[in-house]
């Protein structure tokens, strides 16, 4: 348990479609938690492993957290717990929330969500309702009862398109992402291919991107070894080159969180304090990776011989 992890109760969970439920999380002696903003995740310790959610209540209940979790038929165990064994009243620890995805100041908003991909633009599209920026969302999912919170989609007014699959196929992107005005940004989260397609049909600069996992990348170079100063522990790595600097980190006995290990959930982000990555992550924007500040351990390099980590 890192300093900044948060000791929470569950307080109530509800189910808000098949195979979806809500967890309501909230401190045990009812003090306000942590501020957060549309499109930030925690990572939640269940069942012995650590899984990201999106954060997706209203940022201005400042007493509770609350997160939507998909049954996956393929889970790892953290879905699977949630589901089984997590119950109100029990306990369970909660990093400080993280955002990657941020809701950018824009003209307009078009929000495209798959499956439970919703759970973050639920919080954009009511930060934009609020806010009185136009939006519009086109939600698919593999059918109508499958589809969580559409009721409170439905209450915020906007311009909303449900497209369950068994009744009208895929959704129409071609149609939903036509003529955007200057000025709007798009907003997806959803399985991989849905990623895709919208990407191939959004113009340079207008798309944000929340992956469920890491896309297929190929590499032309081999990787190199490299050494790495875990400044903070007094520990020097030599990173091989079929190894992480977080598998090194913990055959050497160190304690780092991670989930994912493909660059996509930032449990393993890391201050840099000299040296510069090589980026192989898909969380942090171009911007964020040309800084340098920080990295994810879990699949990014070496790009100048050493590094010297906050590790």
């Amino acid at each position: 348990m890192s300093e900044n992890s948060l000791r929470l109760v569950v307080h109530r969970m509800t189910w808000e479609a098949d195979g979806v439920l809500s967890v309501e999380l909230v401190h045990p002696d009812g003090k306000p938690l942590p501020a957060w903003t549309p499109g930030a995740h925690v990572d939640v310790h269940v069942g012995g492993h650590i899984r990201q959610y999106s954060l997706c209540g209203d940022p201005q209940s400042v007493d509770r957290y609350r997160i939507g979790v998909l049954n996956e038929a393929a889970s790892r165990g953290g879905s699977r717990h949630v589901h089984t064994a997590l119950r109100p009243g029990q306990q369970v620890t909660v990093s400080e929330p993280r955002n990657h995805f941020a809701l950018e100041d824009a003209t307009g908003y078009v929000f495209v969500a798959g499956g439970i991909g919703i759970t973050p633009l639920l919080a954009m599209a009511r930060e934009a309702a609020r806010s009185g920026v136009a939006w519009r969302l086109v939600y698919g999912g593999r059918t109508r009862a499958s589809m969580a919170f559409t009721g409170e989609l439905a209450a915020l007014g906007g311009d909303i398109t449900l497209v369950p699959q068994d009744e009208h196929g895929h959704i129409d992107l071609d149609a939903a992402l036509a003529g955007l005005p200057e000025g709007t940004l798009v907003y997806a989260c959803g399985p991989e291919p849905l990623l895709n397609a919208v990407e191939k049909r959004c113009p340079e600069g207008t798309l944000r991107l929340e992956r469920f996992a890491a896309p297929a990348v190929q590499r032309t170079e081999d990787d190199q070894g490299f050494e790495v100063e875990c400044r903070t522990s007094g520990v020097t790595l030599t990173v091989g080159a079929d190894s992480s600097i977080l598998e090194a980190a913990e055959a050497a006995g160190l304690s780092v969180d991670s989930s994912c290990r493909d660059g996509i959930c930032g449990s393993c982000e890391t201050r840099v304090i000299d040296g510069t990555p090589d980026h192989r992550d898909f969380l942090l924007s171009e911007a964020e990776q040309s800084a340098g500040a920080t990295m994810m351990i879990c699949v990014s390099r070496c790009a100048s011989g050493r590094l010297v980590l906050d590790l």
